[in-house]
């Protein structure tokens, strides 16, 4: 009899093992750290663009046009050596005419038509950090877990990518640790054929976007 009782114990208890599991809990785990370097970016005149008054004569009526490009200086002041990405967001998300993460909307008319598109271009050619001899940059779409060939090509600030910044030419290990960066990035702003728009009004070129910072 005692010799028995231990195999029917084990046998239903491995018979209702999965409805258990399926019936009970789940742990959350929460992760973090936080650092005591803080990174603070900036834009020369307070980040603003302005184009003042376009003709509609100086616009293509059935072609998009490109307006001339306009710099402006960027820096990055840490208050120790960090690692960290740039991103961007669209403050007037799904109003550019076309639909890619480097570009950004104009907002829409009065017709509710969209106006325009822009984009932050960067170029490491541009740029001093530090003490490097040059700077290079690596890109990430897959939010750090993985950096793409550190380079020195320009490249628009995208709002679902990572930029990053190394002193190492043709390097996948992602960005290094910084304090000081000082750059100039070009605005680069098109505008929607008019033929497109509803002129009957005054057309506002409206865009917005957010540079930040991400702490790696």
């Amino acid at each position: 009899m005692h010799s028995r009782s231990p195999w029917l114990a084990t046998t239903f208890l491995m018979g209702i093992t999965p409805m258990v599991h399926a019936a009970s809990a789940v742990d959350l785990t929460v992760n973090g750290l936080i650092t005591p370097a803080a990174c603070t970016p900036s834009l020369s005149n307070h980040g603003l663009v302005d184009y003042g008054k376009i003709s509609r004569q100086d616009l293509s009526v059935d072609k998009r046009t490109q307006l001339r490009d306009q710099m402006l200086d960027f820096s990055i002041q840490c208050s120790a050596p960090a690692r960290f990405a740039l991103t961007m967001r669209d403050n007037r998300e799904g109003s550019a005419i076309v639909n890619s993460e480097i570009y950004y909307g104009l907002n829409y008319d009065n017709g509710s038509n969209k106006i325009g598109l822009y984009s932050l271009n960067f170029d490491p050619l541009a740029t001093v950090v530090d003490g490097w001899s040059q700077v290079f940059r690596t890109d990430s779409t897959t939010g750090g877990l993985a950096w793409s060939s550190s380079n020195s090509r320009s490249i628009p600030i995208g709002a679902r990518s990572y930029l990053g910044f190394t002193d190492v030419a043709g390097s996948s290990a992602g960005p290094i640790a910084l304090q000081q960066l000082t750059s100039r990035v070009t605005v680069e702003t098109v505008i929607a054929p008019t033929a497109e728009l509803d002129l009957s009004v005054d057309v506002l070129l409206d865009g917005s976007a957010t540079l930040d910072v991400v702490y790696l």
